[in-house]
């Protein structure tokens, strides 16, 4: 059986503590503030990052560069047999195609896996990568078991605040005066290769119940008599996520635990913080 580094980006939420505790491998996502450049979880945390945004620094994020990649996997190939790399989706960065390229270099050794994702469905595929491996899979057929399942998820996500979106040209300058004005809360989907409007409503409890109706939906139609995971995701608004949980955990019992997670810094970077995110997850068969 050959053995297997499971290696993900920051977007999926996961520290390198965490990563260490889990005995995988997480590549930072580079930031560049205010013309400095700092990496997710190495030098750059969510307290400080809160706080840039709060004085309206200039952030703006980057891709990992080619080098930082190369030396992970060659230093880990010392080690182990081949790579399983799972960046965050194509659809919202260029790092899935840059790795896809570089993996070009290693003789089929590195498989990196397009399966569109991003923060807790991320994690959850670099889980079900991890139990893959541990099934006896080799690199190549987990990658592409990870592919066929790139689209078993959902993530529904409510902003506080449209400055963010408006900032990165996710929404025109005149719908966020008017959305600002109107106090309205878009919920948006993430699905795939997409960040989309799904809905708008007032307040935050309205904006909850659409998104646990549109997860319901989801569960009961498009999942339906599929095994699945709950998640929720947040930015530098945990007391309102645990809140949440006991919500969701009313609404859907039976569920295996419902994780509680930080949405990435590169995500917190487009829609601000106070956002709040539902995602549910297709537990694949193994």
């Amino acid at each position: 059986m050959s053995k297997i580094a499971i290696v993900t980006d920051s977007n999926s939420g996961i520290s390198q503590a965490k990563a260490k505790e889990m005995g995988i491998y997480v590549v930072p996502m580079p930031f560049l503030i205010n013309g400095k450049e700092y990496l997710d979880g190495i030098d750059l945390f969510p307290d400080e990052f809160y706080k840039f945004l709060e004085e309206d620094a200039d952030v703006s994020t980057s891709q990992p560069s080619p080098d930082s990649v190369m030396k992970l996997w060659d230093e880990l190939l010392k080690e182990y047999d081949e790579i399983v790399h799972i960046p965050m989706s194509s659809g919202l960065s260029g790092s899935c195609q840059t790795a896809k390229m570089l993996a070009d270099d290693y003789d089929g050794k590195v498989q990196v896996v397009n399966n569109q994702r991003i923060s807790v469905t991320q994690l959850y595929s670099v889980e079900d990568a991890k139990a893959f491996a541990e099934a006896g899979m080799n690199a190549e057929q987990i990658c592409k078991k990870l592919e066929e399942e790139a689209l078993e998820s959902s993530i529904y996500v409510t902003v506080t605040t449209l400055k963010y979106l408006k900032k990165g040209g996710r929404i025109t300058p005149a719908a966020a005066a008017l959305g600002t004005m109107l106090r309205l809360k878009p919920v948006l989907q993430i699905h795939g290769e997409k960040l989309d409007a799904f809905s708008k409503v007032r307040t935050m409890s309205a904006a909850k119940k659409t998104m646990i109706d549109a997860i319901r939906n989801d569960l009961e139609n498009r999942f339906a008599g599929s095994s699945m995971k709950l998640a929720i995701a947040h930015t530098n608004n945990e007391a309102m996520a645990l809140e949440f949980k006991a919500e969701l955990e009313k609404e859907f019992p039976g569920y295996p635990e419902i994780i509680v997670n930080e949405l990435s810094l590169s995500v917190a970077c487009h829609i601000g913080d106070g956002a709040l995110a539902v995602a549910c997850s297709r537990i694949p068969e193994v």
